[in-house]
C-alpha cells in the first residue's frame, strides 16, 4: 500500500453568532445553560503548494439579512493564509446552505465537489416545503446549477477518494446530502464534520442541532465521525468557538482567527 499523504489543515474564522444553548440542541438544555454563541468558518487543506477548500462561507448581504456578525470576507481569511482564491483549483461544499456555498463565485477557477443527493434535496420537492429550504439561498443555487453546466462540478454519491488521504463521506441528516472530510494528518485522521456536529457538545451528548433533515442519519452520523476519525479528539466541529481555542493558532498575528488542526492534540484546558 502506498503511504499516504499528510496535510496541513486549518480552520479559519469569518464570522459569529450569539445565542442562547436551547438554540443549539433538538432536546434543548436547561433555560440556565445561558449563552452560547457559534461560530463560521472555512476549512484550508494543504499539501505542499497545493490548496484545498472546504466550504465558502457567506457575505456582508447575508450577514445583514440573517442577522449574523460578519468578521472578515472569507476571501479575505484566505488571503491572511497567503492564498488567493483564483489559486483555488478544488472546492469541497459539504453541503448548500447559506454559510457553506454563498461565495462560490469568488473562486472562478475551481471545480465544486458534492454529494448528488445535496443537489436533488436542494432543486426538489424537499424545497416546497419553508423549514427544508429556509438556510438556503435560491440563487446560490441557481449559481450551482449554472456551474454544472459549466462543467465545473464534480458528483459524489456517497464515500470517494479526491486523492491519497484526503477523503469524502457522506452522512446527511442535517441535509440529504451533507457530507464530512477525512484527511491524514501528522497526528493521524482528522474529520472535518461540518455541520454533522455543530459543536462537540452534540455529538459528545447525542444531542444534534436542530435543524435537521432526518434525525436518524444525524444521529447515526455522530457514530460515522468517530468511526472515521482516529479518535474523538481528531472531530472538529463545524462551528464551536472552543476550535479555535483548543487548537494552536499558525502564527501570532493570527491568534483568534485561524486555528491549525493537524500538528497536536486539542488542548482542553
Amino acid at each position: 500500500m502506498s503511504k499516504l499523504n499528510e496535510y496541513e489543515v486549518y480552520a479559519i474564522k469569518y464570522a459569529r453568532h450569539e445565542r442562547n444553548a436551547r438554540s443549539n440542541f433538538m432536546d434543548p438544555p436547561d433555560i440556565h445553560d445561558g449563552e452560547m454563541p457559534i461560530d463560521y468558518f472555512i476549512w484550508l487543506i494543504r499539501l505542499n503548494k497545493q490548496n484545498i477548500l472546504v466550504d465558502t462561507g457567506f457575505n456582508a448581504e447575508a450577514a445583514s439579512k440573517r442577522g449574523r456578525q460578519l468578521i472578515r470576507c472569507p476571501a479575505e481569511g484566505l488571503r491572511l493564509m497567503h492564498t488567493e482564491p483564483e489559486d483555488i483549483k478544488d472546492v469541497i461544499i459539504t453541503h448548500l446552505h447559506y454559510d457553506h456555498i454563498g461565495n462560490f463565485d469568488l473562486f472562478p477557477n475551481a471545480h465544486f465537489h458534492l454529494q448528488d443527493k445535496e443537489m436533488i434535496f436542494a432543486t426538489g420537492r424537499n424545497m416546497l416545503h419553508k423549514p427544508f429550504r429556509a438556510p438556503i439561498d435560491v440563487n446560490h443555487i441557481k449559481g450551482m446549477v449554472e456551474q454544472v453546466f459549466a462543467e465545473k462540478v464534480v458528483f459524489h454519491n456517497g464515500s470517494a477518494i479526491l486523492q491519497p488521504g484526503l477523503e469524502l463521506h457522506h452522512i446527511g441528516g442535517h441535509t440529504a446530502g451533507l457530507q464530512c472530510v477525512r484527511v491524514m494528518t501528522k497526528r493521524g485522521w482528522v474529520v472535518l464534520a461540518s455541520d454533522a456536529s455543530h459543536l462537540y457538545a452534540n455529538f459528545e451528548r447525542k444531542n444534534p442541532y436542530p435543524i435537521i433533515f432526518r434525525e436518524d442519519e444525524m444521529l447515526e452520523g455522530f457514530e460515522t465521525l468517530k468511526s472515521l476519525a482516529a479518535s474523538t479528539n481528531h472531530i472538529v466541529p463545524g462551528h464551536d468557538p472552543l476550535v479555535i481555542e483548543r487548537y494552536p493558532s499558525p502564527s501570532p498575528n493570527l491568534m483568534g482567527i485561524v486555528a491549525r488542526l493537524d500538528e497536536q492534540e486539542p488542548d482542553h484546558g
